[in-house]
């Protein structure tokens, strides 16, 4: 097993009472414009899933209409003690359904949750490898552009997306914070579920990382023992090499939630 890193930080216990979630179902209730809020997405959700099980694959299908690693087949048919492709297909499809729905679910609340708490979507949507293949969403506030990235959940990233991340963060910072005429950008990585603590901590390992890849003295917030970090990147433009500086910080990991 990996040594933990000595600047991970340690998630505190959270606990839910059924007794706050009620005042909170009641406070929406009790005020209109949030009422309305929560209702409109409803309606979308609503819509959108039912789109979405129309297109999920029929009880029916057949073993040859999946694409699945062989390797995992032989895996699950050795556990199993399977030696027919019928009982490969009665597990295979509810496996295959899960993970289209899992999918859908992510790209479901990136449409419809975020504009509605006043996120832009349309103005970051692009092809992958472009300086907005990492948002899912934008806020401009004043002289601070917001930007998020929505997971499916709290175990979604490895080593290698960590690092993926950082140099994203890095390489686009300017090019971010141009687009939208500010001089600083707010970074928020966010799950649509699971907590600090069932997170793999592979997202902390973002901030680790942008500390390693930024120039000494960068940092303005150190990412030890928290959840979040700042940094000051200086920009120079040859030949003149006259610096112009930019604040970045990075959030993570929040999770969604309506009101």
């Amino acid at each position: 097993m990996a040594k933990r890193h000595a600047g991970l930080p340690r998630p505190s216990k959270r606990i839910i009472k059924k007794l706050d979630l009620l005042k909170r179902v009641r406070a929406i209730d009790a005020n209109n414009k949030a009422k309305q809020r929560v209702l409109a997405m409803e309606s979308d959700f609503r819509q959108r899933i039912k789109s979405h099980v129309k297109s999920l694959p029929p009880e029916t299908s057949k073993f040859q209409k999946f694409s699945t690693n062989p390797f995992v087949l032989m895996i699950h048919c050795m556990n199993k003690g399977y030696t027919s492709i019928s009982q490969i297909e009665a597990d295979i499809l509810p496996a295959k359904l899960f993970s289209s729905m899992e999918t859908s679910a992510g790209k479901m609340v990136e449409l419809v949750a975020l504009p509605v708490y006043g996120w832009d979507t349309e103005s970051v949507a692009s092809g992958m490898h472009t300086a907005n293949s990492a948002l899912d969403g934008r806020k401009i506030e004043n002289n601070l552009v917001r930007l998020a990235t929505l997971k499916s959940g709290p175990r979604c990233l490895n080593d290698e997306m960590s690092e993926n991340f950082a140099d994203a963060i890095i390489a686009n910072t300017e090019a971010w914070a141009a687009d939208a005429g500010v001089r600083c950008v707010d970074f928020t990585y966010g799950v649509l579920y699971g907590t600090k603590k069932q997170s793999n901590k592979k997202d902390w390992h973002i901030l680790r990382k942008l500390r390693e890849k930024l120039p000494t003295g960068s940092m303005i917030i150190q990412p030890d023992k928290r959840w979040d970090c700042s940094f000051n990147l200086v920009i120079f433009k040859s030949p003149s090499r006259c610096g112009s500086g930019l604040i970045g910080g990075v959030t993570l990991p929040t999770t969604s939630r309506a009101s």
